[in-house]
């Protein structure tokens, strides 16, 4: 008799990739990144405030702002956000959030600049959990080319 239950035999934890973007979404975004730079965050802010789930949005402003404070709230929200998102998508706490998927990268880079932030207002053990997190969601994670604020 076959068996009607097969077993999938698996190694290591399974990936979460987040939903992509609404095409009116990523259109208002990539139309905000293509802004002057005097005048790219207040566009990307209107996106945020419009689309409060949008990740890259915050990641964005975490890049944009000059001020560690600014940049670590920012990003605050967009992991905060991440998180909720994440778990929406199936993910209990563990198992891969990979930088080679685009869809995660508003999640993974809002986390990397609240590492970042969090390191320059002093605050060493964030600075260090955001480190380790990030290597945990991504092992094979390395340093992304600067954040020029550009949403993407």
């Amino acid at each position: 008799m076959a068996d009607e239950h097969p077993v999938t035999l698996t190694s290591g934890s399974p990936d979460t990739v987040l939903p992509a973007l609404a095409p009116d979404i990523a259109e208002a975004l990539a139309s905000a990144g293509r802004q002057p730079a005097e005048r790219r965050k207040a566009a990307v802010a209107e996106v945020a405030a419009r689309w409060p789930d949008c990740l890259q949005a915050w990641a964005a402003l975490a890049a944009i702002a000059q001020d560690p404070v600014e940049q670590y709230a920012y990003a605050r929200t967009g992991y905060h956000r991440g998180l909720d998102a994440l778990r929406a998508s199936g993910w209990r706490g563990s198992g891969l959030v990979r930088w080679r998927y685009p869809e995660n990268r508003g999640f993974l880079r809002s986390l990397r600049a609240l590492g970042l932030a969090a390191g320059a207002i002093g605050e060493t053990g964030e600075e260090q959990r955001c480190a380790t997190f990030l290597r945990q969601l991504d092992p094979g994670w390395t340093e992304p080319p600067v954040d020029d604020g550009r949403p993407g």
